[in-house]
């Protein structure tokens, strides 16, 4: 679908005929400079709870972080999860993940371990099902982080995600858009409009798939082509529209 760049905040939505799917960093938590340094403090973890109950568990957090990582980040918060950009999905008591490839994952950790290890404000992080180079301290390798991802991609056959000051090497054939669509095949979300929460490249798959399901994505941050049709300018602003609901 052709984009455009949203500006328009969205409307009060009612929330016994929406679904609610929403990114966790740079969405429900501002960004930090190092992946475990993002804040989940009391107030985010009683609104998921107050949503989860409003909505009728019809609430989601889909993110690029493992699902492992977002157990530990949200303590006990009772919501369905789509983790590692959805390739991981728990929800209703289900659980569906594909194998992790510990050889190739090896191969690609260490091939960026050697490349970008010891280079002052680079983090590697080895995920569930991927591995993951964040630059954000130091965006003057960032050229060469991407350009050696995209050839260790091509030889062994693994997605090139890339996102805010950082890239991911993962399996390839879902994505935060295929995720959305098999949750709301299933209950408590079939039936009902889905709206997904987002700020960065990485969520652009699940607002064309909630367009494609006659729902809608948010767009978090500044304004930039998306397929978005709303926008929100931060975390603070989308604390503030979900409590409304």
């Amino acid at each position: 679908m052709a984009q455009r760049a949203p500006n328009l905040r969205p409307p009060h939505i009612p929330p016994d005929r929406i679904c609610l799917f929403l990114d966790f960093d740079g969405t429900l938590v501002e960004l930090a400079e190092r992946p475990d340094g993002v804040v989940v403090d009391s107030a985010l973890v009683e609104l998921l709870g107050q949503l989860a109950s409003r909505l009728c568990g019809r609430l989601a957090v889909v993110s690029g972080r493992s699902i492992a990582q977002l157990d530990k980040l949200l303590g006990g918060v009772q919501v369905a999860v789509a983790g590692s950009h959805g390739e991981e999905i728990r929800h209703s008591g289900m659980i569906s993940a594909p194998g992790r490839r510990p050889d190739v994952l090896h191969i690609i950790e260490a091939g960026l371990a050697n490349a970008f290890g010891n280079k002052d404000g680079v983090i590697i992080e080895v995920k569930s099902l991927g591995v993951a180079v964040h630059y954000r301290l130091n965006p003057a390798v960032g050229p060469a982080v991407q350009a050696l991802a995209a050839r260790l991609g091509a030889d062994h056959a693994l997605k090139v995600q890339t996102g805010k000051m950082m890239v991911e090497l993962r399996t390839t054939g879902h994505d935060k858009g295929t995720a959305i669509a098999a949750m709301m095949q299933t209950a408590p979300f079939a039936g009902h409009s889905p709206v997904f929460l987002g700020d960065d490249v990485t969520d652009e798959d699940g607002f064309a798939a909630c367009a494609a399901l006659g729902g809608v994505g948010i767009l978090v941050g500044e304004e930039r082509p998306s397929a978005a049709r709303y926008r929100l300018d931060g975390v603070s602003n989308v604390r503030e529209w979900l409590s409304a609901l």
